[in-house]
């Protein structure tokens, strides 16, 4: 019965490797300039973002504290 379960697992993890060994084989895999060209699409996104996120909690922290100065 053991054997039988660890057989069937071994079974189980042969075929899983098969069919990821199968589907790599149909994916098709970016050249090195559209592999660059995504890196800086990426690289130049995160940085408008960090910087529109920066720029917003300045903006937030100048207003809280206006705020917190009328009242205080």
């Amino acid at each position: 019965m053991v054997m039988s379960k660890v057989s069937d697992a071994i079974k189980r993890c042969s075929e899983f490797v098969n069919d990821v060994k199968a589907e790599m084989q149909k994916s098709v895999w970016p050249t090195k300039p559209e592999l660059a060209e995504s890196t800086m699409v990426v690289v130049i996104t995160l940085m408008l973002l960090g910087s529109y996120v920066g720029l917003s909690d300045l903006v937030l922290l100048k207003v809280i504290t206006f705020l917190a100065g009328l009242r205080g």
